[in-house]
């Protein structure tokens, strides 16, 4: 298609059911039970809208991970997605080389959508790390889009920030975006869509080996105290001082009233008469 611009969508096979130990044990998802989160839905539906707005556009739907994850593809496509991609990678990888599979077939396209986070345990570092790989602006955690009535405007944004605060962004040129799942809902496919059994491309994705790095463990240990030696003439005297026997509780409760730069020598004093300045 000549002159299209290409808007891409990543999706996440995983599965849909909160099972934490199959999470700690990084299994398959069982093929039953697996599909998106609802953030890349909404991503998938975002992206749709978007292409829908230009006078010519395609959306490519890409995926990482094994042959069991082609079914998130077949239906992006039963929905709409004009092209599907599996990059061919072990289930599980590290969000970092995952983030650099997705920008090899990524790259070129106008808009990226993603989920906010995954459904398993999601970081959402992944639309992240993949804007940093195709050094392109990047738009995460997105509340709520407005789509502009020609498909060359900017997309106007809300974005979420810490503390309950929002931001509101205008997004021009190649972006990646990064939406919650509330913000739209993905639209039901037509029979025809359901009925075909549409072609995905397979491209190979190695991960490259991690470097296993052991740490030594040693148990806290807080820095040792220096004590003034005990006085007394005797033995039993400098024992008593020790154990404080046969006088009054020591205790450090005195209340001073000082002036600012006074106080701060008083507390100094103390510190060092208690032992914790050399």
């Amino acid at each position: 298609m000549s002159g299209a611009v290409t808007v891409a969508v990543c999706l996440k096979w995983v599965d849909q059911r909160v099972d934490a130990d199959a999470l700690l044990r990084a299994e398959l998802p069982d093929e039953r039970f697996a599909g998106v989160s609802a953030s890349d839905q909404a991503a998938l539906e975002w992206a749709l809208r978007y292409r829908d707005g230009l006078e010519a556009g395609r959306v490519v739907a890409i995926t990482v991970g094994p042959a069991a994850a082609e079914a998130v593809l077949r239906d992006a496509m039963a929905v709409g997605a004009d092209r599907a991609v599996r990059v061919d990678m072990p289930f599980g990888a590290p969000s970092r080389f995952v983030a650099g599979a997705l920008a090899a077939v990524a790259s070129g396209a106008q808009v990226i959508w993603c989920g906010d986070a995954s459904f398993d345990r999601g970081t959402g570092s992944v639309p992240a790390y993949l804007a940093a790989d195709l050094d392109i602006a990047q738009a995460l955690g997105l509340v709520a889009i407005e789509l502009p009535e020609h498909g060359r405007d900017p997309i106007g944004a809300l974005r979420r920030l810490d503390g309950g605060r929002r931001e509101r962004v205008s997004i021009d040129g190649p972006t990646v975006l990064s939406v919650e799942g509330s913000t739209a809902m993905l639209r039901r496919a037509p029979l025809r869509g359901l009925l075909g059994k549409p072609p995905i491309d397979v491209v190979s994705g190695a991960t490259p080996m991690l470097p296993v790095q052991v740490h030594e463990a040693r148990p806290y240990r807080p820095r040792a105290r220096t004590f003034a030696p005990p006085a007394g003439a005797t033995a039993l005297e400098r024992i008593k001082a020790l154990t404080s026997a046969g006088s009054a509780p020591n205790t450090h409760g005195d209340a001073e009233t000082l002036d600012p730069p006074a106080a701060a020598d008083r507390i100094l004093a103390a510190l060092a008469e208690w032992g914790y300045l050399a």
